[in-house]
């Protein structure tokens, strides 16, 4: 969490009239940020006016405020100034708490300002900023992700945008014996050019297998295990994770366990443009997405498109730092894609809820493709993960999938897919097995796990009037993750562990039966208190 600096008195010393002109100088800076931040913030403001969203306007503004506030003070609390170049930690974080604290309150009286059946998110929670005080060469955001069968993608960001793409490897520490040569890009947007994006493919390599690694020739060695090629597996699912406090728990709590791949359904750092926030989301993670594959598809977090602004296309930053395996699965886009785990025992689908998906688009051409190549006989698992749920009892986001799940909801029931996930909601929620909103044995289970820990808070109100409510077997708005293991070819185990302080709490479970076996039964759950 952001902290204030060390509390000294801010008043001018009696005659030391050479500092006032610093002060100045920090004031004067201080508001050309704050004003630039709000000027940005004022062209995200005329897309929400467009939508018609006076809520949402006020979110984006509280937002920008609040983020140059908080970056303010995590300055201050290092011993820097807004600029960086002037010891004014002390005038620097006063200012920003004064604003903060304004901005909160005028966040609160349009909030209750607003209609009351209308759904109000909280106050944004502060971010959890992580710097990067180390050499231009030393990488750093290095997360990796499954390429195939026997290979992975070692990704990572050098601020030496000539540093070199190259992995070596090797199952003994410090002794690499095999390295591998990538590529490197870079981006820009307006003031921002990222680092020097780095993507290279090692491989092949033996499954439930250790490996020492180091990037760039420079810096650290990182250690990551390969899943396994066979049943077991276990896999985490986590959405809409953001970077704050409850992020921080939520990640805690997962590293806190063993499991074998991570599975994200979108919004990953909500930089939401401020693109700093994409470099402080990779260095949070890193730790554990540097030792297991995270496989991650698109939010709405993730399009940071500006209407009318000419040369920022949608999902600039998130294709460039998370590439994943169209090519592989035969995808024209990185915002959906396929992959397989464990040999092949189940095949998991990675869909874009935020490109086209109508019938006659390229992705519902592709996911046809996909699911007809899928051999039931030797994948008895398939699972598909997408951000903004088909099905949805929280009073947050209601009727958002309902387009997508008309065009593709028959695509996924007669390929018989066992378990979808999703996220954009912030708040958990499991589903009977469905199909065209009925009960329906033969259609998947909907899980809805968008609670990673998120800033904008967690999703409270579920309707219990709601046409879906006799589906919804458990429902719960508290942070949390979830594990998938799949035991064998017939039978996997679900669980949520909610964030209990220092403890990850299992609060749902529920034993599942894969829809390719022969003596298929309605799953039953072990623990399914409902609660409102």
């Amino acid at each position: 969490m952001a902290t204030e600096g060390t509390s000294r008195s801010s008043s001018w010393p009696r005659g030391d009239t050479r500092k006032k002109p610093t002060a100045f100088l920090l004031h004067t800076l201080l508001f050309m940020c704050v004003a630039f931040r709000v000027a940005a913030a004022l062209i995200r403001v005329s897309y929400h006016l467009a939508a018609g969203s006076v809520l949402g306007v006020a979110r984006v503004l509280f937002a920008a405020a609040n983020d140059r506030c908080m970056r303010c003070m995590n300055q201050a609390a290092l011993g820097r100034s807004a600029t960086g170049t002037f010891c004014g930690d002390l005038l620097v974080g006063a200012m920003a708490n004064s604003w903060r604290v304004l901005m909160q309150g005028l966040a609160s009286l349009m909030f209750l300002c607003a209609r009351a059946d209308e759904y109000v998110r909280p106050p944004p929670s502060p971010l959890v900023l992580t710097p990067h005080d180390k050499p231009a060469a030393h990488p750093q955001q290095v997360h990796i992700s499954t390429v195939g069968r026997n290979k992975m993608r070692i990704s990572w960001v050098t601020d030496d945008r000539d540093a070199p793409s190259v992995v070596e490897y090797g199952e003994s520490q410090g002794n690499y014996t095999a390295s591998a040569t990538g590529d490197h890009a870079t981006y820009k947007y307006f003031l921002y050019e990222s680092g020097a994006i780095h993507h290279a493919t090692i491989g092949p390599l033996a499954p439930s297998t250790t490996y020492h690694y180091r990037c760039g020739k420079a810096g650290d060695e990182f250690t990551l295990r390969t899943p396994p090629a066979s049943l077991p597996v276990e896999l985490v699912v986590i959405g809409d994770l953001g970077q704050t406090g409850w992020t921080a728990s939520t990640l805690s709590h997962i590293g806190g366990a063993d499991y074998d791949m991570l599975l994200l359904p979108g919004d990953l750092s909500y930089a939401d443009a401020r693109q700093p926030l994409w470099d402080s989301f990779g260095r949070l993670v890193q730790p554990l997405a540097s030792a297991r594959p995270w496989m991650v598809t698109e939010g709405n977090h993730e399009a940071e498109a500006l209407p009318g602004a000419v040369g920022f296309a949608p999902f600039l930053a998130y294709n460039a730092r998370w590439r994943m395996p169209r090519e592989e699965s035969g995808s024209p886009s990185n915002l959906y894609y396929s992959f397989d785990v464990a040999g092949g025992a189940a095949h998991v689908v990675m869909l874009g809820s935020y490109a086209e998906f109508e019938q006659g688009s390229e992705q519902y051409a592709w996911l046809e493709r996909d699911l007809a190549g899928v051999d039931r006989r030797a994948t008895p698992w398939l699972l598909v993960l997408l951000h903004a749920p088909w099905y949805n009892t929280n009073q947050a986001h209601q009727g958002e999938g309902e387009a997508m799940r008309a065009a593709m909801e028959r695509l996924l029931y007669e390929a018989r897919v066992d378990v979808v996930f999703s996220g954009h909601v912030h708040a958990y929620e499991r589903f009977t097995r469905v199909y065209d909103n009925e009960a329906d044995g033969r259609g998947p289970t909907y899980i809805t796990i968008g609670d990673g820990g998120n800033r904008e808070g967690l999703a409270l109100k579920f309707l219990k009037d709601h046409e879906s409510a006799h589906l919804s077997v458990f429902r719960e708005a508290s942070f949390g993750h979830g594990r998938l293991r799949i035991v064998d070819e017939t039978s996997a185990v679900w669980t949520w562990h909610r964030n209990d302080d220092e403890y990850a709490t299992v609060r749902d479970e529920v034993w599942l039966e894969s829809l390719a076996s022969p003596n298929l039964s309605m799953p039953t759950a072990r623990r399914h208190d409902q609660e409102f």
